[in-house]
């Protein structure tokens, strides 16, 4: 598994290029478990959670919520920032690969390319099958990446995130190097500059890491080879009547995977 590191562990500065509202996306997760299991969606787990937007908006809407990042600074300053807002999250630092819950969540997510870390087959099935292990019967898990159109083996593409808070500056600009991904493997190596401007002070933090680049089919292979999770669904944008197609109004790429019957652990909640 890769990630990038020094820039990940600094938490407050990321929040402040990153930070965005995400209510309609949390909103269009509760209808899309409404419409897949016609029940009401009562737990969820925020895979690669960064500063777990989603996990406190679901926690906000009285859905209990769990939280899990690789990075103990990111889950540290999610749960300052959960307490800050009056919201209860189960936070984790935890491998994506190996984790547990004390009880499964009826869905999980991992939004932003957060699987993009996982850089092997072997290390994706694993993944599968520690998700099911942790969903409750017929549960969905939803993975969002950026869609194919905007990043592709040819095109990895160039993004630049920012924002400003309390007079501290920061802007994030992905993929310096102008990565390309490897035609047999789907890895690139990918470099990123934070750029953080402080009491008149400017520096700049340099980081790579490698990411792999899925295609649907591969995720469609994947989850059926875990035994775990199937496909059942695409989705191009936070929006039931959208799928994942090449009009203008498809803007990501949104996998829903279900737990398949006998697919792991089957705890009661």
């Amino acid at each position: 598994m890769a990630q990038f590191n020094s820039v990940y562990q600094r938490a407050f500065y990321y929040d402040i290029a990153l930070k965005r509202d995400v209510s309609r996306e949390v909103a269009f997760m509760l209808a899309l478990y409404r419409h897949h299991t016609g029940r009401e969606m009562r737990s969820m787990l925020d895979i690669a959670c960064g500063p777990g937007y989603h996990a406190r908006t679901f926690a906000a809407r009285q859905v209990r919520a769990f939280g899990l990042d690789l990075r103990p600074e990111m889950v540290e300053f999610a749960r300052d920032q959960a307490a800050a807002e009056g919201v209860e999250v189960n936070w984790l630092a935890a491998d994506m690969r190996t984790f547990r819950l004390e009880t499964p969540v009826d869905m999980a997510i991992c939004i932003f390319d957060g699987l993009d870390a996982l850089l092997t087959n072997e290390e994706i099935i694993q993944h599968f099958r520690t998700v099911a292990a942790n969903l409750s019967a017929g549960g969905l898990y939803l993975l969002e990446h950026t869609h194919p159109r905007y990043s592709s083996l040819q095109n990895y593409g160039a993004f630049r995130y920012e924002g400003k808070r309390d007079g501290v500056a920061v802007a994030i600009n992905w993929a310096t190097n102008n990565p390309t991904f490897h035609p047999v493997t789907g890895i690139a190596h990918v470099d990123i500059d934070m750029q953080i401007t402080e009491n008149g002070h400017a520096q700049t933090i340099h980081d790579t890491a490698q990411e792999r680049l899925l295609s649907p089919q591969e995720i469609f292979l994947l989850a059926e080879r875990s035994e775990a999770l199937q496909v059942v669904n695409w989705y191009g944008d936070f929006d039931l009547n959208q799928p994942l197609d090449n009009s203008p109004g498809s803007q990501r790429m949104i996998t829903i995977l279900q737990k398949m019957t006998g697919g792991g652990d089957d705890r009661t909640p």
